[in-house]
């Protein structure tokens, strides 16, 4: 053994060898490429360049299922089209978790995003075609990147057996997805495809709320579910701002020029004003204080098990709204068929339904703004039915505004009011 040295009463005492302990994290002393790739407590966690660079395909991604919503508008391509915004919002919300927990500057976890990146633009050239002659391009592409990230990273995290069991539990579940997911895209057509299809994305929705449970491994345990609250909400906003961006490029792009200069001045207006007020109502409090009632939870990990499906509703929303602007875009007079008047005013009630979900997630408490937005909406569409398309989406364009400016009325001369998440 080493000791100091001698002193005035003689030798000093030995020392003890050092013990070996092991730290997931990078050290100065060792080696860079054999650092674990998950994130430094420390670190900084804002957004990177790459996953801002990531997000683009999903700006595609929304606007080719928002128009193919309208291509045959009927009940069974809502619902297709539901499942395929699932599925996309699912590679989406799923890389997003792991940029949050593993370092998105390392260049294996570069990789894995420049990879699954390529995976979600075949998926988004499939969507026309999804429920046709592409399905396996769809279905394979999108058991391809979930299964493929957990074949990268349980040997990048081998040495750090709690992370490895976490990437395995993941797996397991994604792989028993994969089997519905794959005979709906090789083998099975129409409604066939459509149940399997939504076996396989219950699965995947079902497993991560559950945390992932495995026999003999028990579910992902609560100290790995811990979230960062700035990175997180960041990037949620984020999403949310991209399918704002699905109805700005509708508004943009299918300006019509088949009826008079008021009609389609008048069109546009709305379907601006009405993405305007969309954003409003998304940011104001719940929005602004997300990170601050996730900080402030006591236990964050809950968050993280409710936020992908209150935002994908949101999503849902919004992505149903721009659909609702292309058909008014287009053909703003004449009476309103129902099918449009589902679109047009389902649209801004399926967004206040997961804006109350997200208010309630921040506050505890959901505004009377909320669920009355959306009866105003349940009490305008018989009488949609008789108008324009473009006074109902003026109709519905109202209705967002009173939601707002009720939301305005109630914080006006007010403190700023403190999140205070579930318990």
């Amino acid at each position: 053994m080493a000791t100091v040295g001698e002193g005035p009463d003689g030798p000093a005492a030995p020392i003890p060898p050092p013990q070996e302990q092991f730290v997931p994290f990078a050290t100065p002393e060792e080696p860079a490429d054999r650092r674990l790739p998950v994130r430094d407590p420390e670190s900084p966690r804002r957004v990177t360049l790459l996953e801002l660079f990531f997000d683009l395909v999903y700006v595609v991604a929304l606007a080719l299922i928002s128009r193919g919503l309208i291509t045959d508008l009927s009940w069974e391509r809502a619902f297709q089209s539901l499942l395929l915004l699932m599925a996309i919002w699912w590679t989406w919300a799923i890389t997003t978790l792991v940029t949050d927990l593993y370092d998105p500057q390392r260049p294996e976890i570069k990789l894995l995003i420049a990879a699954v990146m390529f995976g979600a633009l075949m998926m988004t050239t499939a969507i026309p075609e999804a429920f046709g002659a592409r399905g396996l391009v769809f279905a394979g592409t999108y058991v391809g990147i979930h299964l493929g990230r957990g074949l990268f990273l349980m040997p990048a995290v081998r040495r750090h057996p709690e992370t490895q069991r976490r990437a395995i539990r993941i797996f397991l579940w994604f792989a028993v997805s994969a089997v519905p997911w794959v005979i709906g895209g090789l083998l099975a057509h129409g409604r066939a495809r459509e149940a399997l299809w939504a076996l396989a994305l219950g699965i995947d929705y079902l497993g991560f709320r559950l945390a992932y449970p495995v026999p003999g491994l028990g579910v992902v345990p609560e100290a790995q579910r811990k979230v960062t609250a700035e990175h997180l909400s960041e990037r949620y906003q984020q999403f949310f701002i991209i399918a704002l961006g699905d109805s700005i490029l509708t508004i943009g792009t299918m300006f019509s020029l088949r009826h008079s200069e008021a009609e389609n001045v008048a069109s546009f207006a709305i379907a601006f004003a009405s993405t305007l007020l969309l954003w409003r109502v998304y940011v104001h409090k719940s929005g602004e204080l997300l990170p601050h009632a996730i900080s402030r939870a006591k236990q964050p990990g809950k968050f993280l098990l409710t936020a992908p499906y209150t935002h994908l509703v949101m999503v849902s929303g919004v992505v149903t709204t721009a659909a609702g602007f292309d058909l008014v875009l287009h053909e703003p007079v004449g009476h309103t068929p129902p099918a449009w008047a589902a679109v047009i005013l389902g649209g801004p009630a399926m967004f206040l339904a997961g804006r109350a979900a997200f208010e309630y997630e921040v506050f505890s408490r959901v505004s009377l703004s909320r669920p009355g937005g959306i009866l105003a909406l349940l009490t305008i569409a018989p009488a949609a039915l008789f108008v324009a398309p473009v006074y109902c989406s003026a109709g519905a364009m109202l209705v967002l505004a009173g939601v707002a400016y009720a939301d305005y009325r109630r914080s006006r001369g007010r403190p700023p009011e403190d999140p205070s998440p579930p318990h």
